[in-house]
């Protein structure tokens, strides 16, 4: 995951090299991808911590916001 981090934290690359995809994020924090699924729903119990940004009917996580939300635990 040093690979995301490193291409987050690079000034050359575009945006959407921040945006981590529903796979990334669930290797990036250790949980399947399918808890994402289930959390992001419009009905979820109990709803993901960090807001998903919606690119048509893709899933995208801003990988700034992840590492904000891993820094408040």
């Amino acid at each position: 995951m040093k690979e995301l981090k490193a291409n987050a934290e690079r000034k050359d690359t575009p945006l959407f090299n921040r945006l981590l995809s529903v796979k990334e994020v669930a290797a990036y924090l250790g949980i399947s991808p399918r808890s994402i699924y289930n959390c992001t729903g419009p009905r979820a119990r109990k709803p993901f911590p960090v807001k998903p940004k919606r690119v048509g009917k893709l899933l995208r996580f801003d990988i700034e916001d992840l590492e904000r939300y891993i820094a408040s635990l």
